[in-house]
């Protein structure tokens, strides 16, 4: 297929392009390079690209390709609460319009990046698969709702949308996100010594590592129509649904000598719950998660080490909110997020 990999220069977007690449499909990028820079170790290969904006995008960009595979959002919950219009602008109404431009364009297949994070408010011990009430709890989560909402009534037999509700990822990207919970409590052990965690780490968190989203995207991508069409899917798998308490006892063990400090200061989270992936394995026979999470926490604290992750680049490069805040003071990203030549 030639498909239209939207966010390819972010945190998932770098490791997808790769996968889908060997997979013998001919993708091209689209993304407006807000993270470009934010790059740990040597500059990853890229697929040829086209730089622009989501709320930019033209009937033009969408011409002759077959798939659509949207990772392009503002994706940070903090970000997200400091700026909820920018968030509903560009992950809600923009994601909306590339989907009517790509089905115009005559796109067959529609993969949209969700997050399991709209069960949010999930509570009690279930696991809580694809046909649960969905109750968000942030302006991130309730923009990937709105989404689904919107693009599932588009479905017809020409124009197949699919959401993906990934857990929360984690693992090394050339272009590292730090402020995601295992790759945050990883650089901290590191830099820091201490391992903290702000909540009482009773929470459940479904995570997923990077290299996995991408290979079950890769999979719907080249699955059958009738298996997939219109369709929400969970993406991860129940081995990592894990207290927070348990991913920062796996990051103690990835880095000798860490101390584990659980603070509670910040009290219980209410985003607590576990998920229900056997609908994707149902769909996709053959598919499954291959990374743990404390193998993860062991891949990050080797690659940190590799990559001599430094507290500057930790605090200020690889964390969303503050990346971004920094581009506006040096005026080369505008108000509403749009980058500024200079």
């Amino acid at each position: 297929m030639r498909v239209l990999l939207t966010g390819h220069q972010g945190y998932l977007g770098t490791v997808m392009a790769p996968v889908l690449a060997a997979a013998g499909h001919d993708v091209v990028g689209l993304d407006s390079g807000l993270f470009a820079d934010c790059v740990l170790g040597p500059s990853p290969v890229e697929p040829k690209g086209i730089a622009v904006d989501l709320r930019d995008v033209g009937p033009e960009h969408l011409a002759g390709f077959d798939a659509v595979v949207h990772l392009a959002a503002l994706s940070n919950d903090p970000l997200g609460s400091l700026a909820p219009e920018l968030t509903y602008d560009i992950n809600h109404h923009a994601s909306v319009r590339l989907a009517r431009l790509a089905k115009d364009a005559g796109v067959r297949r529609f993969l949209y990046a969700s997050t399991c994070s709209v069960y949010g408010a999930a509570g009690g011990d279930d696991l809580v698969g694809e046909e649960a009430p969905l109750r968000p709890v942030t302006p991130y989560a309730v923009s990937k709702v709105r989404v689904e909402d919107d693009v599932v009534g588009m479905a017809d037999s020409d124009f197949s949308p699919v959401f993906l509700r990934n857990a929360t990822a984690f693992g090394f990207s050339p272009r590292l996100r730090a402020d995601i919970v295992l790759n945050n409590l990883v650089g901290h052990a590191l830099l820091t010594g201490t391992v903290k965690v702000l909540s009482d780490g009773t929470p459940w968190r479904p995570l997923v590592h990077a290299r996995d989203i991408a290979e079950a995207f890769a999979a719907v991508l080249e699955a059958d129509r009738e298996s997939v069409h219109a369709t929400a899917f969970n993406v991860g798998t129940e081995r990592n649904n894990v207290r927070v308490s348990d991913i920062a006892q796996s990051v103690v063990e990835a880095v000798p000598g860490s101390e584990l400090l659980i603070t509670g200061e910040n009290g219980a989270d209410p985003r607590s719950y576990r998920v229900d992936f056997s609908r994707i394995r149902a769909a996709l026979p053959g598919f499954d998660c291959a990374w743990s999470v404390p193998a993860g926490a062991q891949e990050l604290a080797a690659a940190y080490t590799e990559h001599k992750l430094s507290q500057e680049a930790f605090d200020a490069r690889f964390t969303r909110l503050a990346w971004l805040s920094a581009r506006q003071r040096a005026g080369t990203l505008d108000d509403v997020m749009k980058p500024v030549s200079v």
